[in-house]
C-alpha cells in the first residue's frame, strides 16, 4: 500500500506546501510507503522533496492519494481517473468575487477551483478539512464521504530560528508596532486594518506604525489602491513590506505589540497561530476560519467597526490584566496546534481510511 500526496502547485514557504511536506515526514515517521507529486514543483525546495505529476505510477485499489484542493487547476479532473482510495485535503477556495476588479486569472481559477470542489464530492471517499469552517464548506458542496476536521501542521521549529538583525536594528523604538502578515489581497481587507490604525494613531497613539507584511504579486492594482488611501488619509508610519525573507518575518513578529486582522475570508489563517507563538496579543473580526482557529482566545470583533477596533486596540495595549488574560488564552489554544498532537490525530485519520472502502 502507498500513500501518495498530489498537489497542483508545491510551493516554498507557503502553507499548503508546508503542510504537504508535513504530512509526508508523518507518514514517513510512521512507516508508510509515500510520496508527493505535483505538477510545479517550486525550485527552492530541497531536491527529492516531490516527484514531477507526470511521474505517477498507476495505483492500486488499496493505495491512498490525499489530494490537496486550494484552487483551480487541470489537476482538480484527473483525480477521478486514478486508483485507489480517495480523499480530498481542503484548504478552502477563496470566492472568486475578492478578485473580480483586481486579476481576471485569479477570479477564473478561484471560480474554477469551486465548480470542482462540488465535482470532486461525487468521488471523494474521505475528506479532511483543516478547520471546522472548512468542513461546512464541504458540506454545502455536496460532500457526503466522512469528513475529519485536522488543523494545518505548522512549521514552529522554523520560528525559533534567528530573526532579521537589520530589521530589529532598524524598528526597536519607543513606537507601539501594529501588525498584520498574509498576502495583501481583497478578502484579506487591508483597508479596514489601515481604516482601525488611522483612528488609533490619529486620536489615541501618534508613536505608532503599522506593519503589513505579504507580497502583492498579481494584485497590484489593488495594493496601488491601499498605498493612494493612506495618502488620502494623511497616514505616516504605514510599512508595506512586500515579499521578504523568512527572517524578516520572524524579525516583525519579535517586534509586534499586537496583531490585527480584519480579513472577511479565511479557510485557516496560520498567521493567528503564529502570533500566538510569539506572545503577541490577537484582536481579528470574527469572519469565516477565524473563530475556530482562536478557539475561544484572542479577541473577536463582531462587525466591521474602526472606531471600536482603535480602542479595543488600545485597552490590549495598555491594560495589563487583560493582556496576560488573552496571552494566557492563546498559549492554551496554541497545544491545541502541537505538532505531535497534529501528527496523532493525522496517523489516526490514516487509519480510518485504511479500513474504509474504496467508492463507498
Amino acid at each position: 500500500m502507498r500513500i501518495v500526496q498530489i498537489l497542483p502547485v508545491l510551493a516554498f514557504g507557503d502553507a499548503v506546501g508546508n503542510d504537504t511536506r508535513a504530512l509526508k515526514d508523518a507518514l514517513s515517521e510512521a512507516g508508510y510507503e509515500t510520496e508527493i507529486y505535483a505538477a510545479v514543483i517550486d525550485e527552492r525546495l530541497p531536491a527529492g522533496t516531490a516527484q514531477p505529476y507526470d511521474m505517477l505510477p498507476k495505483l492500486e485499489d488499496e493505495d491512498i492519494v490525499i489530494y490537496h484542493l486550494s484552487t483551480g487547476h487541470e489537476l482538480n479532473y484527473e483525480l477521478e481517473k486514478l486508483g485507489g482510495k480517495k480523499v480530498i485535503l481542503y484548504h478552502n477556495i477563496t470566492p472568486e468575487k475578492y478578485f473580480k476588479k483586481y486579476n481576471r486569472d485569479a477570479f477564473a481559477s478561484c471560480g474554477q477551483g469551486i465548480k470542482a470542489a462540488k465535482r470532486l464530492a461525487k468521488i471523494a471517499d474521505y475528506a479532511i478539512a483543516d478547520s471546522e469552517y472548512n468542513k461546512q464548506d464541504l458540506l454545502a458542496y455536496g460532500y457526503r464521504c466522512p469528513i475529519e476536521v485536522l488543523p494545518i501542521l505548522i512549521p514552529f521549529e522554523d520560528y525559533a530560528k534567528k530573526p532579521s538583525a537589520r530589521v530589529l536594528k532598524r524598528y526597536e523604538d519607543d513606537y507601539v508596532n501594529i501588525l498584520f502578515t498574509g498576502r495583501v489581497v481583497p478578502n484579506k481587507k487591508q483597508e479596514d486594518i489601515i481604516e482601525a490604525f488611522y483612528y488609533y494613531k490619529h486620536y489615541i497613539n501618534p508613536k505608532s506604525r503599522l506593519i503589513l507584511v505579504g507580497s502583492f504579486a498579481g494584485i497590484d492594482r489593488y495594493h496601488t489602491q491601499l498605498e493612494a488611501y493612506v495618502k488620502t488619509l494623511g497616514l505616516k508610519d504605514v510599512i508595506f513590506t512586500g515579499q521578504i525573507k523568512f527572517d524578516e518575518i520572524l524579525a516583525y513578529y519579535h517586534l509586534a505589540d499586537l496583531f490585527l486582522c480584519m480579513s472577511e475570508h479565511e479557510g485557516f489563517c496560520v498567521p493567528i497561530v503564529e502570533a500566538m507563538y510569539f506572545d503577541v496579543p490577537v484582536i481579528a473580526r470574527a469572519t469565516s476560519a477565524i473563530p475556530w482557529t482562536l478557539g475561544g482566545s484572542g479577541i473577536l470583533l463582531k462587525e466591521q467597526d474602526s472606531m471600536a477596533a482603535a480602542e479595543l486596540m488600545n485597552r490590549v495595549l495598555t491594560d495589563e490584566s487583560l493582556r496576560e488574560k488573552v496571552l494566557k488564552n492563546q498559549q492554551i489554544r496554541l497545544r491545541d496546534f502541537d505538532n505531535g498532537k497534529v501528527k496523532k490525530q493525522f496517523l489516526e485519520i490514516i487509519e480510518r481510511i485504511i479500513l474504509t472502502k474504496a467508492g463507498c
